[in-house]
């Protein structure tokens, strides 16, 4: 396929030399890591390096899991800020920072003068070395679905590469903020847009397209990283020489093998609009050379209006890097009733099942089973409620693979159907878990909602909304919205949890100091123990968090943690961007679940960096809102966060 790879300028701001630091690091645990050797600067040796953040997710296994344990259960309520930068707009931040060496990167949502501004930072200090923006269609901010979001940089070789919501990607020189080249991947007259962070396997640049909720025909692309030439992409919908399904295709459920099912499945030319994008996480085994990815929902949201499975929506593919030929591919819910999207991310560990070591992928589905799948074969080993009582479906037939239907919940044109839990949102949406390999628990930021559904039919026109239906949310059973929780995935059972009043939209990060943090959309930022979900240590800060925290060592020996605060995203719409509260069905429905949200935060977009302060200099008091003084091993004790947030970590 022909590349757009052209020299559309942005504006380096500044060109202060940056230096790569690069320690080899080789891990011994159960994640999966590169192993592969490479030049400095290469992305799979820098990633053994335990005081860098390489990529979002930290690995290519999606653990976000730092081997640093300077910061650990007992010091952790001496955390405090050590410095902050601001993006200079207010909308929502979901951007993970990366750390390459000594220089933090960091880029700012699709708003302001400078729509997807990227800025070095120096890591210790937070001095600003250079800043690019790039030069979007204005355009594009009115096609984007759920917020003007993006979720990140990546790096590999001297280089910084951008996804803009214009569906470009760029290349930018990693020392000087010089653009390299940029390509462009889609079509925002047609609804196409990007917002995922890019990630780097084998020299290609991994992209996929958002535009779900307007009928756009989604793909995931890989780019010549020195190039921006497009080396293949492979659709979600449509004839298996879209799809990159060839005789090397062995799916492990029967239903899922057959000649062009993703026609086949859908009424006539429906699959040409029918979603499927891929615009959440990619994960990649370099034994097996295999990338994993989750599809989005179908389009439209009126299930009315696309008898059949859909293929491959809701689908977990598992593509050669090389070719990006499918190996096996599992659709986790076939005739989308509810906009499950399963593009969630799939966290590569080999875990010991039935006293056997496999080598496997969790996914934490929006559907609300956490998933164990043996990611060499595709085979479902278990599917269990992490985000009870399920109403939308009665589980996971593990015989067939197949998502059983609660009929009682179908949507019926013109009816509305009350009670579906999950809501659209799913009970985790994009925001990333994280996985401990000391405690063998994974970490799950997620929201806890149902909802009120009633479909109605929609044409099709391109560029604008495709979704037939009208969705009021509300708080799940018991009252709260969200929910930060640990889970054992060989027990198949939660560990603890701690409940919060607002959905829990930021990621997760977990340390080798047995430290787990996320932040909550009510502007707190927190410590926990990962064993046992004791509150630690929490930050106040100026707005909501939606972001990434990640960790790392600075050039003076200390380690620094790191977040972007800003509300905004789908929840948090309602309080950055022009939305009447009033409105429950407002933002595709989410207005109804945070309708409070505004009382509590409005829109940020500054980015926090917290170390341990000195010992000697803190009083008999600890860290803001965490009594000094407790034992760090004692059992949980109730810790009330104030209003709205409700922390009580509940050991199962």
């Amino acid at each position: 396929m022909a590349s757009c790879a052209l020299s559309r300028a942005g504006h380096p701001f500044s060109t202060l030399a940056a230096r790569v630091v690069c320690a080899l690091f080789i891990l011994s645990s159960t994640p999966v890591f590169a192993q592969t050797s490479g030049p400095p600067g290469d992305l799979s040796t820098l990633m053994q390096d335990p005081n860098q953040w390489v990529m979002p997710a930290r690995d290519y296994a999606n653990t976000r899991f730092s081997p640093l344990d300077q910061i650990n259960t007992t010091n952790a309520h001496r955390l405090e800020p050590a410095w902050t930068f601001s993006v200079g707009v207010d909308r929502g931040q979901e951007a993970a920072p990366i750390i390459i060496g000594d220089t933090m990167y960091i880029v700012g949502p699709y708003a302001g003068p400078y729509p997807n501004r990227v800025f070095a930072l120096d890591a210790t200090s937070g001095e600003l070395k250079w800043s690019y923006a790039p030069k979007p269609e204005p355009a594009a901010a009115g096609v984007a679905c759920c917020d003007v979001v993006n979720r990140g940089l990546a790096y590999d070789n001297g280089k910084v590469f951008l996804n803009t919501l214009d569906a470009h990607t760029v290349a930018i020189d990693a020392k000087t903020g010089k653009e390299l080249w940029h390509a462009k991947l889609g079509e925002i007259n047609q609804g196409e847009t990007i917002t995922m962070a890019p990630i780097v396997a084998r020299g290609k640049i991994i992209v996929g397209n958002s535009g779900g909720e307007l009928g756009v025909r989604g793909w995931l692309t890989a780019l010549d990283e020195e190039t921006g030439r497009i080396v293949w992409r492979a659709y979600g919908t449509g004839p298996d020489a879209d799809v990159l399904i060839g005789d090397d295709f062995d799916p492990f459920y029967k239903n899922l093998k057959g000649k062009d099912l993703g026609v086949k499945t859908w009424p006539a030319d429906r699959w040409r609009i029918g979603g499927a994008t891929a615009w959440g996480w990619v994960s990649y085994d370099p034994e097996l050379n295999l990338l994993y990815y989750g599809t989005a929902n179908p389009s439209p949201w009126n299930s009315n209006q696309r008898n059949g499975d859909n293929l491959w929506t809701a689908t977990i593919f598992a593509r050669d890097a090389d070719t990006g030929h499918a190996k096996w591919a599992y659709q986790l819910n076939p005739h989308d009733e509810f906009d499950h999207d399963e593009i969630n991310e799939n966290v590569l560990v080999d875990l010991s099942i039935g006293g056997k070591p496999r080598k496997v992928l969790i996914h934490p589905g929006r559907n609300g089973y956490m998933y164990v799948i043996d990611r060499q074969t595709g085979e479902v080993l278990s599917a269990d409620a992490y985000d009870p009582p399920i109403t939308a479906s009665k589980g996971v037939d593990l015989e067939t693979g197949r998502l059983i239907p609660n009929e009682e919940k179908t949507p019926l044109l013109g009816k509305t159907i009350e009670d579906i839990c999950p809501a659209a949102p799913g009970a985790k949406d994009w925001q990333p878990t994280a996985w401990s390999p000391r405690t063998h628990l994974l970490y799950v930021p997620h929201q806890h909602l149902c909802m009120s559904m009633k479909t109605s039919e929609v044409g099709y026109i391109a560029g604008t909304p495709f979704v037939g239906a009208s969705v009021d949310m509300y708080a799940g059973h018991g009252g709260y919205r969200g929910e930060f929780m640990a889970w054992d995935p060989v027990a198949r059972k939660r560990v603890w949890e701690i409940h919060e009043s607002l959905p829990v939209w930021s990621g997760a990060l977990v340390t080798a100091g047995d430290v787990a943090f996320y932040g909550t959309m009510d502007r707190l930022f927190k410590a926990v123990d990962a064993r046992n979900g004791k509150l630690l240590w929490q930050f106040r800060a100026g707005s909501g968090f939606i972001g990434q925290p990640v960790t790392y060592k600075g050039s003076d020996g200390q380690q620094y943690v790191a977040i972007l605060s800003g509300v905004g995203g789908w929840p948090g719409a309602i309080a950055s961007a022009d939305i009447d509260p009033r409105v429950r069905n407002a933002a595709l429905g989410f207005a109804g679940a945070t309708q409070d949200l505004p009382f509590y935060t409005a829109g940020g977009s500054e980015l926090l960096v917290f170390k341990l302060a000195d010992a000697s200099e803190l009083g008999a008091q600890g860290a803001q809102g965490t009594p000094a003084g407790q034992p760090a091993g004692s059992a949980p004790q109730p810790q009330q966060s104030p209003a709205p947030g409700d922390t009580n970590a509940q050991p199962q």
